[in-house]
């Protein structure tokens, strides 16, 4: 496991360039109607900071994980959204205006939670006194990489709709493209430590990626609120900010485990394929032009 791969760059600066794309579907009416209607973002936000702990825990004891590797899925669990949310919410004809307002709130609360979860955990599970810092400068990579280029391709598209409506379509295949490569870089980058350790964590870190799909997905779809809502909740709370939990666990002046970056590996190579799935799942009467409540 090492932070300075292949991935750890390419991931980012292909996200940026995503996240550009998606600011030509935006207007500033899409953040204006998410701020008008604040419910979405209240049930997300009990979502990853309540019930994905608990759920999370609650695995971690069912199967039995080893201390190091019980606080490595917690501290996922603790993690934010990942930027990777938005764009497969964006394939998935969700709700992106909600996602990229969910990424920015979540990652300002992480500044708080992040610490606090992961400090209870190493006090449950080690019985350890080290003390994980506040993360701002983290939070503000997060917001780097989401809003910058969003506000660039939202101010293109107030200057130049035409151009902007042209580039949707052109914007979707690339963002399929890009994400296809990412897997595979991810899944060459990280083969021997998928091998080696998936019997261990990969059945919990499945389960918990699952799990995480389905509370973001049914929570807000059995309170009423609108499919393109769920499908981004559903998104933003299944797919974790797994760059950041590795920089956390490996940081020396952090968490300096390894063994913690673990679940963190699994879950990002694991949560491709799942969400995928799940995106094409969710979105198959759209597909076929079917109009859902």
């Amino acid at each position: 496991m090492t932070s300075g791969s292949l991935l750890t760059v390419l991931l980012p600066l292909a996200l940026g360039v995503i996240m550009l794309g998606l600011g030509l579907s935006l207007t500033l009416d899409d953040f204006r109607r998410v701020a008008r209607q604040p419910g979405p973002i209240l049930v997300a936000l009990l979502c990853q900071t309540v019930l994905l702990p608990l759920l999370c825990f609650a695995l971690v004891k069912a199967f039995g994980l080893a201390p190091a590797l019980a606080v490595g899925l917690m501290l996922l669990a603790a993690s934010p959204g990942g930027t990777t949310a938005n764009l497969y919410s964006h394939l998935a004809h969700g709700d992106v205006a909600l996602n990229i307002s969910l990424t920015a709130v979540n990652s300002v609360l992480a500044v708080v939670t992040l610490p606090l979860l992961v400090n209870l955990s190493l006090q449950y599970f080690m019985g350890d006194s080290h003390v994980l810092p506040l993360q701002f400068d983290k939070v503000m990579q997060v917001f780097a990489i989401v809003l910058v280029p969003v506000a660039i391709g939202m101010a293109v598209r107030a200057r130049r709709s035409a151009f902007a409506q042209r580039m949707t379509r052109p914007v979707r295949i690339a963002s399929v493209v890009v994400l296809v490569a990412i897997i595979a870089v991810a899944v060459a980058r990280d083969w021997t430590t998928l091998v080696t350790y998936a019997p261990v964590i990969g059945m919990a870190a499945l389960a918990f990626n699952v799990a995480s799909l389905l509370v973001g997905y049914w929570v807000p779809r059995l309170i009423g609120m609108d499919k393109r809502q769920a499908i981004a909740i559903g998104m933003e709370i299944g797919i974790h900010n797994g760059t950041l939990a590795i920089a956390v666990a490996l940081s020396p002046s952090l968490l300096d485990n390894p063994t913690m970056a673990i679940p963190a590996a699994i879950y990002s190579l694991i949560m491709f394929f799942t969400a995928a799935v799940f995106g094409w799942l969710v979105s198959r009467d759209r597909a076929r032009g079917v109009a859902s409540p």
